[in-house]
């Protein structure tokens, strides 16, 4: 009797039975593994609960905390993100306990007294759902990764991290089976400042701006530091500025700018104050700026409304870095064809940029899943190890396509509002991109995965490389209204989906049904 889709249960049908690795998994980090995940944040834990579906595949991820992350500092997601959290069964819950983005207003020098701001415009965030059916959400990263963290424990293989271990760095020795060999540090307990060895096939590196990973294969940041400077706060405050609960970029005449975001929960709100232009010879001083400066900036921005701060619940200084690292693995540019790579790095260890526009913690989640689901096809012998190599030829680009849109959005959020020809700029640049923010607007070129373009026309709606788009349909077997794109789980699995199309002249049936041998009532077909 099948109840749920592994078997009749009467428990959560979210916890999997226990299979491969899964099956007394054990409580210490083995000598050798398949793949080493170093670092727990999104690109790590959204790696971690790919991998767990793969229960052949040895998967341990350590992390260098002692626990689970408290406090995390992003927060928004994009509609692509909650499409992914989607496929791995969790969109849902975190809607609910997210604030919701539905639109954005602009703020800008009144024209009749420059001294105070008006609201200039709003632009809503996705119009009657055009881009996407899952919304904008703001939502603390912490509770992202205990989800995905449920997703991985709940899988067959029963993945968990083993927290307390950091990074040191690595050896490939070539030709091995296990053949990278990583040097572990433990960070907490009786074994602190004692190190380990552990050997792999593939390790991917998910530690952040700072990595230890990406140091260990050479790889470099390209890129600089810019000469603006930012404060950030999530507070707790009593203000008359209207629109506190609304997402707002606001510009003044002579005090600069804010991005203003609304936190979850309908009381903390987090504002990006701009500090202004760093001189060259700062030193990095600016760093050093106090909340109660940063607070005394936002309400000359704000002005005539005021801010008075009750408690601040997080606050950091920082200055805008706009870096993409030269290759997002091991193997050395033009060898792709004699090597395969075997180290691989994510998220803020191969592009930093500004946190303005919200994409850090959503771009780092699809390099993770990107490289998990192939890892776990090469490791499972459903595909070449050649495969591999196309993780960092798409990533790349997705990277640089992001730090040039990042550049201009943090640009535009910087210039000073005198120096704006139109007062609605801002706002428009905001509507003209909502697409790329958003993450849709990745798009893969040809390669071994991915097609050419030459039969397009066949699926207009569906551009070859990217994402697909989902639409409701109506389900031939129980005639209810559904997402198509919400039966694509992260469950490992290639998807073919075949559209019916119309008879030809002179035919007395469609191409599809005339060779499916299937045929539905009218009225029920997808």
């Amino acid at each position: 009797m099948q109840f749920h889709h592994h078997g009749y249960v009467s428990t959560d049908p979210r916890v999997e039975e226990a299979s491969g690795t899964g099956i007394d998994r054990p409580e210490s980090l083995p000598d050798v593994v398949d793949v080493l995940i170093v670092g727990s944040g999104p690109a790590g834990m959204i790696a971690a609960a790919q991998l767990a579906k793969f229960p052949n595949i040895t998967t341990r991820i350590v992390e260098r905390r002692s626990g689970r992350l408290e406090i995390g500092q992003a927060d928004g997601i994009q509609a692509r993100s909650v499409e992914t959290f989607q496929a791995f069964g969790f969109a849902g819950r975190i809607t609910e306990e997210a604030y919701r983005i539905t639109e954005m207003a602009f703020w800008a020098p009144d024209a009749d007294n420059p001294e105070h701001i008006t609201r200039s415009s709003v632009a809503l965030d996705d119009p009657g759902g055009k881009i996407s059916e899952f919304p904008h959400l703001i939502v603390n990263q912490a509770r992202v990764l205990d989800y995905f963290a449920e997703f991985a424990q709940n899988a067959p293989a029963r993945l968990t991290p083993d927290y307390g271990l950091e990074f040191v760095g690595l050896t490939i020795h070539d030709g091995e089976t296990y053949p990278v060999e990583v040097t572990l540090r433990h960070t907490v307990g009786d074994k602190e400042g004692e190190e380990c060895t552990v050997k792999a096939k593939y390790v991917i590196g998910c530690d952040g701006a700072h990595s230890r990973v990406r140091e260990s294969i050479g790889r470099k940041h390209i890129g600089a530091v810019s000469n603006h400077a930012w404060g950030v706060m999530d507070v707790l405050a009593t203000t008359d500025f209207p629109d506190i609960r609304t997402k707002c970029a606001i510009q003044s005449s002579t005090g600069g700018s804010i991005l203003l975001i609304p936190r979850e929960g309908g009381h903390l709100f987090r504002m990006y104050v701009d500090l202004g232009e760093v001189p060259e010879d700062d030193n990095r001083q600016i760093r050093q700026t106090t909340l109660e400066t940063t607070i005394k900036k936002a309400n000359q921005i704000l002005h005539p409304y005021t801010l008075e701060v009750k408690n601040c619940a997080w606050y950091a200084v920082y200055e805008v870095g706009h870096r993409v690292t030269d290759k997002f693995d091991d193997v050395p540019p033009g060898e792709e064809d004699s090597r395969n790579p075997r180290v691989f790095i994510t998220g803020d260890a191969c592009h930093t940029h500004s946190a303005k526009a919200g994409q850090g913690m959503n771009v780092s989640m699809q390099d993770g899943w990107n490289i998990a689901w192939k890892l776990g096809h090469v490791l499972s012998g459903l595909a070449p190890e050649s495969l591999l190599n196309t993780y960092s030829s798409e990533r790349q680009v997705v990277a640089q396509n992001l730090i040039d849109f990042d550049r201009e959005w943090s640009s535009l959020m910087a210039k000073p509002a005198e120096e704006f020809e139109d007062p609605k700029e801002l706002a428009d640049f905001y509507v003209k991109t909502a697409e790329f923010p958003a993450g849709f607007m990745t798009e893969y070129t040809e390669s071994m995965i991915t097609g050419t373009t030459e039969h397009q026309e066949l699926a207009k709606g569906f551009p070859v490389g990217k994402r697909f788009k989902s639409e409701r349909v109506t389900r031939v077997c129980d005639g209810n209204d559904v997402h198509l794109g919400h039966h694509a789980t992260a469950d490992g699995r290639w998807r073919i989906y075949a559209f019916a199309d119309k008879a030809r002249p002179g035919d007395d049936s469609p191409w599809l049904r005339g060779r499916s041998g299937y045929t539905t009532h009218p009225s029920r077909q997808l």
